[in-house]
């Protein structure tokens, strides 16, 4: 929780000075249509300023790929009849510890890629409207871990919830962002070199679809490990078995997607 604190920090610091950054056409020739109100600095500011928030990304993105790997692997565990109850529920607590650090670098990924790209000048809002963006986001990743610190409980179920609205507002502009700058009414930049940010911001927005789905099927086994707590219930059994089978096939489109969305960032290649 320090670590996130502080790159809260410096990304709050970052947002407020990002007025302060150069352009330079030999290196950043997507930045030469910002506004003239931008003050040209040494070179090295605003490679220090992606340093930091490339460092940040690589550790969101390792958390999000690693965490959906680790929750995958204890979710057989969870749905083994041959252990006890109580062994299921220590697996399930720690696919909740696991399942918190991926949601955490699922909602740094998108403001960090709308911070950088308006460095590299493929998306226009910045200044006032980064703050603004990395203030909602600090509350959005409150309600997040609100909700695990009072999980498996009917208020833990409630904040997730709510956290998971916040996606349902999300996904869609998202994806009519990226149609739209593909049709060439913006608002991301369509110039030669650009159109690998549109294209990324459209499967992360997919990604997010496939993560809700995830986020569905974790929250029933709270609902269902509730129940089963009280009595055994094959049904509920069975309805445990049938949600593993069904997210083992989307957690596997889950991963490539990743890939590719990760590939695109640091590859660039359209």
């Amino acid at each position: 929780m320090l670590l996130l604190l502080i790159c809260m920090y410096a990304l709050y610091y970052l947002s407020i000075n990002h007025e302060l950054i150069i352009v330079k056409a030999a290196r950043f020739p997507c930045l030469i249509n910002l506004p003239h109100s931008i003050i040209v600095l040494d070179l090295g500011e605003i490679m220090y300023e992606l340093s930091i928030l490339r460092w940040i990304h690589i550790v969101a993105m390792v958390y999000w790929l690693g965490g959906e790997w680790g929750v995958f692997q204890t979710a057989y565990n969870i749905v083994n009849r041959k252990l006890s109850m109580e062994e299921r529920r220590r697996h399930l607590e720690t696919a909740y510890r696991i399942d918190i650090l991926a949601r955490t670098g699922i909602i740094l990924l998108l403001p960090l890629g709308l911070h950088m790209g308006h460095i590299w000048g493929v998306q226009p809002y910045g200044g006032t409207t980064l703050v603004v963006m990395w203030i909602a986001v600090a509350i959005w990743l409150s309600l997040c871990w609100a909700a695990f610190f009072f999980r498996e409980t009917d208020k833990g179920i409630r904040l997730t919830k709510m956290d998971e609205s916040v996606r349902f507002v999300l996904i869609p502009v998202m994806m009519i962002c990226a149609i739209g700058t593909f049709l060439g009414y913006g608002p991301f930049a369509t110039g030669e070199g650009q159109m690998w940010y549109p294209t990324k911001i459209f499967i992360f927005a997919w990604l997010l679809v496939i993560g809700l789905k995830l986020r569905f099927i974790m929250r029933e086994w709270t609902v269902i490990f509730r129940q089963l707590a009280q009595k055994e219930d094959e049904v509920l059994e069975a309805r445990l078995e049938q949600q593993i089978r069904m997210s083992r096939y989307l957690a596997y489109l889950y991963w490539i997607g990743i890939l590719t969305v990760a590939f695109l960032g640091a590859t660039k290649p359209f």
